[in-house]
């Protein structure tokens, strides 16, 4: 079966990083873009950021300069590395390949002093 699972997530004083990891499986990865997207409680799904298989990368602008996302084909995984983080980046974040329409069940990150 096809899926997309999530770790890393956390709760992390404001400033501080964590990295989460989204494992794929099944064939091609190194062909699909893929993504992290967050939800915060009673808000709408939204990206964070995205990487194509050429690893072109886009990001929220809420996020530059402190998010990166990357990618590692040889063992099917996604990362996204966040930096000082805030209070307003805990969410739910999940992981999201785009050509298969697939979603990960979703990491929580709790960022609280």
């Amino acid at each position: 079966q096809v899926q997309l699972v999530e770790s890393g997530g956390g709760l992390v004083q404001p400033g501080g990083s964590l990295r989460l990891s989204c494992v794929a499986s099944g064939s091609f990865f190194r062909l699909h873009t893929m993504g992290w997207y967050r939800q915060a409680p009673g808000k709408e799904r939204e990206l964070v950021a995205t990487i194509t298989r050429s690893t072109t990368t886009n990001y929220a602008d809420s996020v530059k300069g402190r998010f990166t996302i990357s990618r590692d084909n040889a063992k099917n995984t996604v990362y996204l590395q966040m930096n000082n983080l805030k209070p307003e980046d805990t969410a739910l974040y999940y992981c999201n390949d785009r050509d298969r329409s697939l979603w990960g069940q979703g990491t929580q990150v709790t960022v609280s002093s």
